[in-house]
């Protein structure tokens, strides 16, 4: 076995690294977990011109990095993590498994009210998208 001499040791400095989440890679999406289950989130809320939006806006947003996606504090995006018990799905992504329910929920928004919100949630470097939110009504009570 090979003898390591102080000063050689590894950036840990023998402590085994934390696995953390990759903060500089880029964004990507996923639509494995969008569900339509729920009528208030889904394509039949859809206007002309929202899946444009839609698509312009992912467009912009896989060019950010994880870590800049997750510190963004951009009015223009508005992205944020949820509180469920403040929405108006207080069970939150009640038709995922607990497993998937326990990742951190995630909003951003495709353009300033106009074209609503899209909700999932952050694992690693993957946004996995579960709503559409045209008309925001996961805070509609908060809105009114």
């Amino acid at each position: 076995m090979a003898r390591i001499n102080r000063g050689q040791l590894p950036a840990h400095k023998g402590r085994i690294p934390d696995p953390s989440r990759p903060q500089d890679v880029p964004l990507r999406f996923s639509f494995k977990h969008v569900t339509f289950d729920n009528p208030k989130f889904g394509p039949q809320r859809c206007r002309q011109g929202y899946i444009e939006q839609f698509l312009l806006r992912l467009r912009d947003i896989s060019t950010m990095t994880v870590g800049e996606f997750r510190t963004n504090k951009s009015k223009a995006l508005r992205v944020h993590r949820h509180d469920f018990a403040g929405t108006t799905e207080p069970s939150g992504f009640a038709t995922l498994n607990e497993q998937l329910k326990a990742n951190e929920a995630w909003q951003f928004q495709l353009t300033s009210n106009e074209h609503g919100r899209v909700h999932g949630m952050l694992v690693d470097d993957t946004f996995y998208v579960i709503w559409i939110d045209p008309d925001h009504e996961l805070y509609k009570s908060a809105l009114a």
